[in-house]
């Protein structure tokens, strides 16, 4: 599995870090998501899922490969 983070879209909630934070953080300047771990472990997906599911903004996608 692969995150896709689109961060043009992302409106810096924070949902995301709250959510997943092994796998998202914030930029210090204007609170965007930064993805950390694009091919993050079987043990995150349930946050990375969980992730996708809160973003406001649909900013997040997991892409089966």
């Amino acid at each position: 599995m692969r995150v896709e983070l689109d961060v043009p879209k992302c409106v810096a909630s924070g949902q995301c870090v709250m959510a997943a934070p092994d796998v998202f953080d914030q930029r210090d300047d204007d609170g965007v998501a930064i993805l950390l771990e694009e091919r993050p472990g079987e043990e995150l997906l349930d946050d990375v899922r969980e992730a996708v599911a809160v973003c406001p903004a649909a900013a997040i996608r997991l892409v089966e490969e």
